[in-house]
């Protein structure tokens, strides 16, 4: 079996704070760059390296909401305070993160019902809140909207919007253009593993620098 390179050569800098949105055709690698700033996928050559405002190193708290969240079968609370045993907090404090981040995104009410029996847009805001309970510096969120109708959608966006203006940074991969403009400060555009176009959202849309950019914008297939 031949290898294959997932992502190929990516150079990018990428803040923690602010929105970035990643966009780019299925296939181009936008998940697993997610997947590899998180640590959940390891590269096999190059570095991750974070450092501060004064250059010095710096690995920023993450958390990754994924595409598809996996539910446990267990109560919404008991969900977000799974993940912060796993995180290693203590006990005292888990019930007062946990009810504070499902107060945040709206699922108080829904606390101790069965995880798995909620609707698709609240399993959603369940997958952020029990990441945002983690206390990252930043949220890493696959496609986070793409199965979700309007309403539920338009929820998570206002919610991320909110998260931003407190000072969680948030990178996210879309392939909502529209979703885009309407969340990005920031756009990393990818094809088959490289980033081929990265900057202010507001320029990229107006006037993208590269062929492959306009083509992309223009709705054409990139081959």
């Amino acid at each position: 079996m031949g290898a294959l390179d997932v992502l190929d050569a990516v150079d990018l800098d990428l803040p923690v704070a602010g929105r970035t949105v990643v966009v780019g055709p299925n296939g181009a690698g936008k998940s697993t760059l997610l997947a590899a700033l998180h640590g959940l996928v390891v590269t096999t050559a190059g570095s991750i390296d974070g450092v501060d405002a004064q250059g010095a190193a710096w690995r920023p708290r993450l958390a990754l909401v994924f595409q598809r969240p996996v539910m446990l079968r267990r109560s919404v609370r008991a969900n977000v305070e799974h993940a912060l045993a796993v995180a290693g907090l203590p006990a005292a404090e888990r019930a007062q993160r946990a009810d504070a981040a499902l107060a945040d995104v709206g699922l108080s009410y829904a606390a101790g019902r069965p995880a798995r029996r909620l609707s698709g847009g609240e399993q959603q805001r369940l997958a952020v809140a029990r990441a945002q309970a983690l206390g990252p510096d930043c949220l890493l969120l696959d496609e986070p909207t793409s199965s979700l109708d309007p309403a539920a959608g338009a929820a998570i966006e206002r919610h991320l919007m909110a998260l931003s203006a407190r000072g969680i940074g948030v990178v996210m991969t879309t392939h909502d253009l529209a979703q885009a403009r309407r969340v990005a400060e920031r756009i990393v555009l990818m094809h088959r593993g490289r980033v081929i176009e990265t900057g202010e959202a507001g320029a990229f849309f107006a006037s993208p620098r590269t062929a492959l950019a306009r083509r992309f914008l223009a709705g054409d297939w990139l081959d």
